[in-house]
């Protein structure tokens, strides 16, 4: 004799009240329908009198940088012995201004317009027949100082 109702009988198609386990692609399907539905409800619709919204996107505004202008008062001063020759100096405008032959001393001032934060270029370039002693101010304050001493000799000073 064997023992009765050891093993669970199995379940026969259409039986009632038993439940059959759903394959693996079913529930895929399912969640996928599940999601479309979702998003087709929740996102924004366009009509003819309705377009569909645009994406937000943050203005920025750009202002455009402006440049405070000053003007600077720029001399060149030049001492030595007699004359200095090939005097060659930045004027105002930014331009060179040229001269073959000067007697020492020699000076000249020059208005220059630069933006604020910018320092102003000035050079002179010069050459000797004896000792010269080049001098920058900008606006009152010595910006280069330089000297050179003998005949034909070149002077550069710049800032």
């Amino acid at each position: 004799m064997g023992v009765p109702g050891a093993t669970r009988p199995t379940a026969v198609r259409g039986e009632p009240g038993r439940l059959r386990p759903l394959g693996s692609g079913v529930v895929v399907v399912g969640v996928i329908a599940v999601a479309v539905a979702v998003a087709w409800y929740v996102m924004p619709k366009a009509t003819p009198d309705r377009p569909a919204p645009a994406a937000s996107v943050p203005s920025v505004t750009v202002e455009p940088a402006i440049a405070r202008e000053v003007t600077r008062t720029v001399v060149y001063e030049l001492t030595g012995e007699d004359v200095a020759r090939n005097l060659t100096y930045v004027a105002a405008g930014g331009d060179l201004e040229q001269q073959a032959e000067v007697r020492l001393p020699w000076s000249v001032t020059v208005q220059r317009t630069t933006a604020a934060e910018q320092p102003v270029f000035s050079s002179l370039v010069a050459q000797s027949t004896g000792a010269l002693l080049c001098r920058i101010r900008v606006d009152g304050h010595v910006v280069a100082e330089k000297s050179v001493a003998g005949e034909g000799r070149q002077l550069s000073c710049s800032a």
